[in-house]
């Protein structure tokens, strides 16, 4: 084994690891857990999982074996321990993933999440840069989770709206990741998860040496998003995303600033943000349609500005 076969490691912003163990075979390794960010111990199991799941979408792989890794502080019942265990279990098993045991951990705060180990073509790796001035962008989940669950927690939020968003964390991105891959001329690829659709999409633009310009009415949006980022119900992360990219994104006099909250609204479990050639942007939203209509063109790539974002 030689460091020659990482092909993609911790010097990028990457989303996984990935190495190269034949000349038709590399491994894809990821882990993600989190605190939960919602009442039900299943569903919270379920959206750990498919987020952790989400990496090795975004690599252009497919998940196979997974680990779990669970904090429990001695106040949880076990009633409550196996259903967070067996909405991951249930997750993994419709991503066509085996769960093979896992590590446990006393703590303060519950946590749960996998390490999960996917498989992927040397040749056919995706990464989060790579992105030519001429491409769009596409992404395949509406964003708004963050806004969501913090107004679901002031009880903000319809029942349908709970359910919605509930819906959008739980979905696996293993259909929009499959069409993806059968995408022509894919450039660059992530999900867009805790830096919300603006630093990842800074991530892009920046490794990419390139511009990137997001066109805020073009954003698909959880409903009623934002009318409640419009009222001021915008989670303290998304001030960090914003702080993170800085003066590196300039705004134009048209841009509306509960959008801009939404582009940094930190994600859980959000869909892929793909960067490829507007004539295969067109044919891969139209492919995404029948499973994930919301899927649309939110931006386009330029030559590279005094800025890594401009938000219109």
């Amino acid at each position: 084994m030689h460091s020659e076969n990482l092909l993609v490691g911790y010097d990028s912003s990457d989303d996984a690891c990935v190495y190269k163990v034949s000349d038709d075979t590399a491994v894809i390794q990821t882990v993600d857990f989190f605190t939960p960010i919602v009442d039900d111990p299943y569903l919270f199991g379920q959206i750990a999982a498919a987020n952790a799941l989400s990496d090795v979408y975004a690599m252009g792989g497919v998940p196979k074996l997974a680990m779990n890794l669970l904090c429990v502080p001695n106040c949880l019942s076990l009633q409550t321990v196996r259903k967070i265990l067996e909405g991951g279990h249930d997750k993994a098993v419709e991503a066509g993933c085996v769960i093979a045991g896992g590590h446990t951990v006393q703590d303060e705060e519950p946590k749960y999440g996998l390490c999960v180990t996917g498989f992927v073509h040397p040749d056919r790796i995706l990464k989060n840069v790579g992105a030519r001035p001429g491409d769009v962008l596409v992404m395949t989940k509406p964003i708004g989770s963050g806004v969501l669950t913090t107004a679901i927690k002031g009880g903000l939020c319809t029942q349908d709206q709970i359910d919605e968003v509930y819906m959008h964390m739980a979905t696996l991105n293993a259909k929009a990741g499959e069409q993806v891959i059968q995408a022509n001329n894919v450039h660059a690829c992530t999900d867009v998860t805790g830096f919300g659709l603006l630093g990842h999409s800074f991530e892009m633009a920046s490794g990419s040496g390139v511009t990137i310009v997001l066109e805020g009415e073009k954003l698909p949006l959880m409903t009623g998003a934002r009318e409640l980022a419009s009222m001021g119900i915008v989670p303290g992360g998304a001030y960090r995303n914003m702080d993170y990219v800085g003066d590196r994104m300039r705004q134009t006099e048209t841009a509306v600033q509960a959008l801009v909250d939404l582009a940094a609204d930190p994600q859980t479990s959000g869909g892929l943000l793909v960067a490829l050639p507007p004539e295969d942007a067109e044919k891969l939203v139209a492919e995404l349609k029948p499973f994930a209509p919301w899927s649309c063109i939110v931006g386009r790539v330029i030559e590279q500005q005094d800025v890594s974002i401009i938000f219109e």
